[in-house]
């Protein structure tokens, strides 16, 4: 089975994209990407918010890659040895949060509880493109603003929630759960 794991479904893929995650928050930094506001005018958002997608579409491409006779023989389960890397993932997810801010960890975590749902319903590459078109659209309509100019996040716009917010990790716990009881057999 291990070897299945490296070569057919290349779950190696995973911790060099987290490593890229990393690199790629630690060398931004600060940087801003403009996003239009449905509020009006342009917004920047921080490049890093938006890394969390490659983790994702590197674990959606291991997920699709599988030999259907060879995983319908398999002694262990396969999707057990899925949700073990996902799990692992996310784990993974929260170590490098260490480095590049655990709000990034926390995102990674429901991106991946949403495109482990969409992927149930539809298929990977659909998987991915939710995760992403999540982002943008917390960012051009989950902002609001305030008289003084400042700008806040709306209730529904996990995201965009501050890394120490319980509410938005309850959530995203429960998201998370939810995706990994999900995922089984009948993938």
């Amino acid at each position: 089975m291990n070897c299945y794991a490296i070569t057919v479904r290349r779950w190696w893929a995973v911790p060099g994209a987290l490593v890229l995650l990393v690199l790629l928050c630690l060398a931004a930094g600060a940087s801003e990407v403009p996003v239009p506001s449905l509020a009006g005018g342009m917004v920047g958002a921080r490049l890093e918010y938006f890394t969390p997608v490659l983790v994702v579409i590197a674990v959606m491409y291991c997920m699709d890659r599988r030999l259907r006779e060879t995983e319908r023989t398999a002694v262990i389960p396969v999707w057990r040895l899925d949700r073990g890397a996902v799990i692992l993932t996310v784990a993974l997810a929260h170590g490098a949060g260490a480095l590049v801010g655990i709000d990034v960890a926390r995102n990674l975590t429901l991106l991946l509880a949403l495109a482990l749902l969409v992927r149930r319903a539809v298929n990977e590459a659909a998987a991915a493109g939710a995760a992403m078109a999540l982002l943008i659209g917390t960012l051009v309509t989950g902002r609001t603003y305030e008289p003084g100019g400042s700008s806040t996040h709306t209730w529904w716009a996990l995201p965009l929630y501050p890394a120490g917010s319980a509410p938005a990790w309850l959530i995203t716990i429960a998201v998370f759960a939810l995706a990994l009881l999900m995922t089984n057999s009948r993938d």
